[in-house]
Formats: structure tokens, C-alpha cells, sequence
């Protein structure tokens, strides 16, 4: 009972965050905020297209958590994909996007935030050594879907000029995103977990909207409880039964003793973390990811060593292989009906490549004493 009551807490926070996210982005949307967002997207040709999502997400994930840069992209590539299908290899690629951004910052994972928070990593080091790894686990998987038949076809259809921006829509734009950017903030200044960050970004949004839209009947849509009821729930809850699945197998022990397999049986840190980084496709990367700072003492493998280097990126990276293998990739397929099979088929080749990419990039630069330069 105390370990379920562990692991229900755990998850409810992740999915108060999720909650929270989803809400500042449906009330950012309700306002049209992300009109001036999608109206200085000019290009209409798919692969172009392709490129400046993948750039913009891997940036933007550096900056916030992948997980809310996912609902945030898969949000405004409703607005400029209308076709479902071709959407959902966009979304795709919002994910493998929204996993290598995160792996090159403290605060742009769960699991880099968790190593960073212990000491394992600093922030110019993990910075200096993972960004251009990063950046080839993304650059090879748009580099090879840009040569596939959807990439190629023909031009996207034009997006409705209909809707306008709904009163203070660039205020509700700011604050909106000023919410989300001050959520690694206050973490750092409080100590408190995430959600409370996210929640008190969302109170200052209800205010401010309850405010704007005082008195005008016409407008509930473009208030809290509205947003609240157009949510996908639905999404959430499949969430949640994904995060208590792994909780059970953590409870259990299967992923200790996964650990300690690893450990025995394979020789080379770059086997142990790449292997890591594998298994995280399948399981969720932040308890493997626990399990690995509890098996190495900082005595024998200190604060930026090549073995926490390597499972930060890892664990990052190597959970887009799999559409269950990242917050990012469940919150894709809850938001879009992508089916496991379908992203299996579609896109786990690709990012397969620019993972194994991303872990031949960080050896040669390491082992070949060639470093990123940064603040050199």
C-alpha cells in the first residue's frame, strides 16, 4: 500500500503538470494567440515545413520540459497541417524534436533535471558535450524524412484567414508562455515540484481572463472552466495508466534488477548507457534513469563523467525510438490517435538512426578531444 501510494503521488504530479500545460495551451488557442506564430510560418511545401518544426521544437524544448513543447507544437501543427495523416508524421517529428532538445539542458528533461539536481551533471558541461549530438539525432531523421513520398507531394492547402485573434489575444500569448517559461524558474527559486509552478502559472491566466472577459456573456469559451472541459481527458488518463505500469515494474523490482544485468554483463560504459538508452524506448527513462545513479557512486564515476554525459543523452534521446518510450511520445499519441504499430512502421528507423548518430557524434568529439565550443 505505501509503495502504491508512492507511485500514485509521483504520477499524479506529472499528470497536474500535464493538466495544467494542456489548459495555458487551449486557452493560448481559444484566443488565437498562435496566429502570430502560424501566420509567420509562410512556407507551405511539407519538407520545408518539416525542417522548421523540427528546429523550432528542439529549441524550444531546450527551454521548456518536452512534454509541453510537444502539446504546444502538436497544438499549432493543427493549425498548419489539416491533413491527419501527414499531421501525425509532423508529430512525429515534434517528438524526436522535443527528446534531443531536452537531452543538452539541465531543465529540458525529466531525467537531465534529475541528474543535474544530484550533481551528476553541471549545466556548461552537459551544454558544451551533448549539444551537437543533440542536434544529429535530429538532423538525420529529418534528413531522411524529407526524402520520403509525403515530404514530396504537393503543397500544403492554405489556412483559413476566418478566425481572428479574440480580444488581449497577444497578452493572453505572453502571459500564456510566460507561465510556461517560468515554470523551471520557480522551481529553482522554491525547490517545489513542477506542477505547483505549472498550477500557479494557470491561476494567473484564470485571473487575468476572468478579468479581460468580466461581464460578456458571449466569451465563456474563452475562459478557464471552458478550456478545462475541452481538454482530452482522455489523453490524460491513458497517461496516467502508462506511468502507474512502470511504477508497478519499479515496484516490483524489474528495473533494479535490469540495472544490475546491465552492470554484470556488459563490459564499456558506452554499452551500459547506449543500452540504457534502448531499453528506455520501452520503459520510462526517469526510473531507469533513477536506478542508474543508485548502481554508480559519484566516487567512481564523478559529476560529468563520460558515463552520466552518455545516460543523459541516452535515456533522452533513445526514448523516441518508441511512441511509448517518452512523456513526449505517450502525450503525442494521446493528442493525435497515433497508434504504437503506426509510429513502429513509420518512424522508429528514423529515429533509431539519429540516436545510434547522436552516441557516434559524442565519442568521436569525446574521444577525440574535440569539444563544443562553447565559452573556449
Amino acid at each position: 500500500m505505501a509503495q502504491l501510494t508512492e507511485s500514485c503521488a509521483e504520477v499524479s504530479e506529472i499528470v497536474f503538470f500535464l493538466l495544467g500545460a494542456m489548459t495555458i495551451v487551449e486557452i493560448i488557442d481559444a484566443h488565437q494567440g498562435f496566429k502570430l506564430i502560424t501566420n509567420s510560418i509562410s512556407t507551405r511545401k511539407p519538407r520545408n515545413l518539416l525542417w522548421v518544426t523540427g528546429i523550432v521544437t528542439f529549441f524550444l524544448s531546450s527551454i521548456l520540459d518536452n512534454l509541453t513543447s510537444t502539446i504546444v507544437m502538436v497544438s499549432l501543427l493543427r493549425k498548419l497541417v489539416p491533413d491527419k495523416e501527414l499531421r501525425k508524421l509532423f508529430g512525429a517529428v515534434v517528438v524526436i524534436a522535443a527528446n534531443a532538445g531536452g537531452a543538452w539542458t539541465p531543465i529540458g528533461d525529466v531525467t537531465t533535471t534529475m541528474l543535474w539536481i544530484h550533481g551528476q551533471i553541471t549545466t556548461m558541461k552537459t551544454i558544451q558535450d551533448l549539444f551537437l549530438p543533440s542536434a544529429v539525432s535530429l538532423i538525420v531523421p529529418l534528413a531522411l524524412m524529407s526524402l520520403s513520398s509525403e515530404m514530396n507531394g504537393k503543397e500544403l492547402e492554405p489556412m483559413l484567414a476566418s478566425e481572428q485573434m479574440a480580444p488581449r489575444g497577444q497578452l493572453v500569448l505572453a502571459v500564456g508562455v510566460g507561465a510556461l517559461l517560468f515554470v523551471p524558474v520557480f522551481k529553482a527559486l522554491t525547490g517545489l515540484p513542477p506542477y505547483l509552478g505549472m498550477l500557479l502559472g494557470l491561476g494567473v491566466l484564470w485571473v487575468l481572463t476572468d478579468a479581460i472577459h468580466y461581464g460578456d456573456s458571449e466569451r465563456q469559451r474563452l475562459k478557464v472552466p471552458q478550456a478545462l472541459s475541452r481538454i482530452d481527458t482522455q489523453g490524460v488518463l491513458f497517461f496516467l495508466g502508462i506511468l502507474l505500469s512502470v511504477g508497478s515494474l519499479q515496484s516490483v523490482g524489474v528495473l533494479g534488477e535490469l540495472a544490475e544485468f546491465l552492470n554484470s554483463h556488459i563490459p564499456s560504459v558506452e554499452l551500459i548507457a547506449s543500452s540504457v538508452g534502448l531499453v528506455s524506448a520501452l520503459i520510462d527513462n526517469v526510473p531507469l534513469v533513477a536506478a542508474s545513479m543508485g548502481m554508480y557512486s559519484m566516487s567512481e564515476w564523478p559529476t560529468d563523467s563520460e558515463l552520466w554525459q552518455l545516460i543523459a543523452y541516452c535515456a533522452g534521446t533513445g526514448g523516441s525510438i518508441l511512441i511509448i518510450g517518452s512523456a513526449a511520445g505517450v502525450a503525442f499519441m494521446g493528442m493525435e490517435r497515433a497508434e504504437f504499430f503506426w509510429y513502429l512502421k513509420k518512424v522508429s528507423g528514423f529515429a533509431f538512426a539519429g540516436y545510434a548518430a547522436g552516441v557516434i557524434t559524442y565519442l568521436a568529439l569525446s574521444h577525440l578531444a574535440l569539444p563544443f565550443p562553447i565559452g573556449s
